[in-house]
């Protein structure tokens, strides 16, 4: 299970743990949060995206924020593997920040104590703000690189990638299908 899913630069398999560390979680409690920020995003997310486009940034976000781990833990020296579908989730979250940057936002179950809301712009910086301050400070209970990592390429895909990578798509496809030759 730890050569596999449990992501550190240090693992067994280190490419394939970039990716399969998504699909586990340290707990119920770690699986049920994630899947349920999941579950508050991706509709969002797919809504803007279209889900093809959705599966292939969700995965692209859980491989590079895994890297950002990778990179973090390597100048760290630390040993210490991370495992979850948080980086890919800020991945989304950045996305729908950046795309729908008024949108109201509150955070689940506190809101039925402490009614209150705030815009995914703020929400976005916080959450830099949070992660970076965790990776100055050395703060070791979240993957703040790996949060971090899945966040700044949610950025980029919305504002830049999608233009580069998704609208160059049709030439590219037309010449695979060439080289390829039909399908029998």
């Amino acid at each position: 299970m730890l050569t596999y899913f449990a992501s550190s630069p240090i693992s067994g398999a280190p490419c394939r743990s970039m990716l399969l560390s998504a699909f586990s979680h340290y707990s119920l409690f770690h699986l049920f949060a994630n899947m349920y920020v999941l579950w508050s995003f991706a509709p969002v997310v797919s809504h803007i995206l279209g889900l093809e486009q959705f599966v292939a940034t969700y995965l692209s976000a859980a491989v590079i924020s895994s890297f950002t781990s990778y990179v973090y833990k390597t100048f760290r020296r630390s040993r210490v593997p991370s495992l979850g579908a948080s980086g890919a989730i800020m991945g989304l979250i950045g996305i729908v920040c950046v795309h729908r940057p008024n949108s109201q936002l509150s955070i689940a179950f506190v809101d039925q104590i402490f009614p209150h809301s705030f815009s995914a712009d703020s929400a976005m910086k916080f959450l830099i703000l949070l992660d970076f301050t965790g990776i100055l400070l050395g703060w070791r209970f979240f993957d703040h690189a790996a949060h971090l990592g899945g966040m700044l390429f949610g950025i980029w895909y919305v504002k830049y990638g999608h233009r580069l990578i998704w609208h160059n798509r049709e030439p590219m496809m037309m010449k695979w299908h060439e080289f390829r030759g039909k399908p029998k």
